[in-house]
């Protein structure tokens, strides 16, 4: 006789205890998403569980250096042209001789030298 789909679905349920699955979800942006599909054209995978599978497992197996080259996460470098800093530096420069507020570099530096910090 056929199992009925409670029973198959009791089964699934009970094999997922016994090997301790737990289930992943994951949303990623549409660019995260191609390169995953070209991964799996280029693996000949059609199911992305197993591609995800695939990847920490070949992760791991590469060891804690080369996984971490692998699995970093691809960080932006920001760069600050000298321009950039030029016309920071004078606009703050500028701003300070507008509206000085509590800044007093003179009496900064003669607190200074009555501390004797400032010879």
């Amino acid at each position: 006789m056929a199992k009925t789909g409670q029973e198959r679905s009791a089964k699934a349920a009970e094999k997922r205890i016994e090997y301790d699955e737990k289930e992943l979800r994951h949303r990623v942006r549409l660019g995260t998403r191609q390169k995953l599909d070209e991964l799996m054209v280029w693996n000949s995978i059609t199911e992305i569980n197993e591609a995800v599978q695939n990847l920490i497992l070949n992760a791991h197996a590469l060891g804690p250096t080369l996984s971490f080259q692998a699995i970093e996460s691809p960080r932006h470098k920001v760069q600050i042209s000298e321009n950039v800093a030029r016309m920071f530096r004078n606009e703050s420069l500028a701003e300070l001789k507008r509206d000085p507020g509590d800044e007093n570099i003179t009496s900064y530096y003669s607190s200074l030298a009555n501390c004797g910090l400032n010879k």
